[in-house]
């Protein structure tokens, strides 16, 4: 347990303690995939939020028109005020695609979405549903900085699991670069750079903000989400509109390095977001030596976190942790075409556009599914330990998709 103070305002769990918050002003959004249907992390994050009781819990969901109708279905089952908002209906696709914002669907997309229909409410909140460690707490936390002066905050936590560390893009390709970035670079040149380096875990999926300042935000459309609206709280929110909370334990799936939807594709994004977000704030990257001074800083944080794994007794594996650094140096370089959405204050559609073309083809979509509703995912026999009464109707489970980190 400690109590540092970093160069953005940083609060403690030291206790067991759930500070007041307004929950009933806030907009939970938690984008959701078909592979979240009915799997026990996704049931006992929206069971918590029933007892947390936010305004709005709005699901931006990616599945395709089959599965729609029987995942809205379950989620009308908590006693939550739910919007489903479908992400890759038609009549949605069409007035997006007729406002010059088709492109690439991915979950900084979905999650643009949700933040224009939470717009709404006074604050909003944004966290993961694959989450086996959620607590109702975490939308306390995160709401209590910017019930209280500030305009962001991002949560941490440490990702130790199965007696080894994780976080591994974190640790091991977002941290490195932008040490190396920092010892490139002017001191009076770096305000951006401390900021980045500030943040516990940067690439946390879970932050809450003001709605002033979520109108303001331009987001990554894919894995680069995290890290991009850091650039953009920085610009909006800086060092004393900041704050970052302490989460506590936290465990969720893991993806592979490698293979089309591995951390080696998602380190490629993230680079991407995090270079874009320093040359945005005017800091001059010097591209020739980045990938040299990336590996030399993944290599001393990498003696460290052996020294560190061993002195708490967990599994280390420095050369597949190595591997892994090369692997992702090769992720660096200019970013290219710059593919955010805008912020929604500036954008040529209204959430309430957005609303119109989602309800009408999530309408749509679950008349035509027809009968009794079919399973969208999870694991053969899940329904069997599903408490709470929220079970979702069995069919087979669908293909399962990599985890996280």
């Amino acid at each position: 347990m400690e109590y540092v103070q970093e160069r953005v305002t940083t609060l403690h769990a030291l206790t067991d303690h759930r500070p007041d918050a307004p929950t009933g002003r806030a907009a939970v959004v938690v984008p959701m995939t078909e592979r979240e249907y009915g799997t026990l992390a996704a049931e006992r994050v929206l069971s918590a939020l029933e007892t947390v009781a936010p305004a709005r819990v709005i699901v931006p969901l990616r599945a395709p028109p089959e599965r729609v109708g029987p995942f809205a279905r379950w989620l009308d089952g908590f006693d939550l005020d739910v919007e489903t908002l479908w992400c890759g209906g038609p009549r949605l696709t069409e007035l997006l695609a007729d406002s010059g914002l088709d492109g690439d669907r991915g979950k900084g997309r979905d999650v643009w979405l949700g933040l224009g229909r939470a717009l709404e409410e006074e604050y909003v909140v944004v966290h993961d549903a694959d989450t086996k460690t959620y607590s109702p707490a975490f939308v306390k936390r995160l709401l209590f900085p910017v019930a209280n002066g500030y305009s962001f905050s991002k949560g941490y936590y440490a990702r130790v699991e199965d007696g080894a560390l994780y976080g591994r893009l974190f640790r091991l390709f977002f941290r490195p670069l932008v040490r190396a970035l920092a010892d490139a670079t002017e001191r009076r040149e770096a305000g951006v750079i401390e900021y980045l380096d500030a943040f516990r875990y940067a690439l946390a999926g879970e932050f809450a903000a003001t709605t002033d300042l979520v109108s303001k935000l331009r987001v990554q459309r894919g894995w680069g989400l995290e890290v991009g609206t850091l650039g953009e709280a920085f610009a909006h929110a800086g060092f004393a509109g900041s704050a970052q909370v302490d989460l506590g334990r936290y465990e969720h799936d893991h993806r592979s390095v490698d293979g089309p939807t591995g951390l080696a594709d998602m380190s490629r994004a993230v680079g991407e977001a995090t270079l874009r977000a320093v040359e945005e704030a005017g800091v001059a990257v010097d591209y020739d030596g980045l990938a040299d001074r990336y590996r030399e800083a993944a290599e001393g944080i990498i003696d460290g976190y052996e020294t560190d794994a061993a002195f708490n007794g967990l599994d280390y594996d420095r050369e597949d942790e190595r591997s892994q650094a090369a692997t992702y140096a090769d992720a660096l370089g200019k970013p290219g075409p710059d593919t955010r959405l805008p912020a929604w204050r500036d954008a040529p559609i209204t959430p309430e556009a957005v609303a119109e073309a989602a309800r009408a083809d999530l309408a749509e979509a679950a008349g035509g599914a027809g009968g009794e509703a079919t399973r969208i995912g999870g694991a053969p026999g899940d329904a069997d330990v599903r408490g709470n009464g929220h079970q979702p109707p069995a069919s087979p489970p669908s293909d399962p998709a990599p985890g996280e980190d």
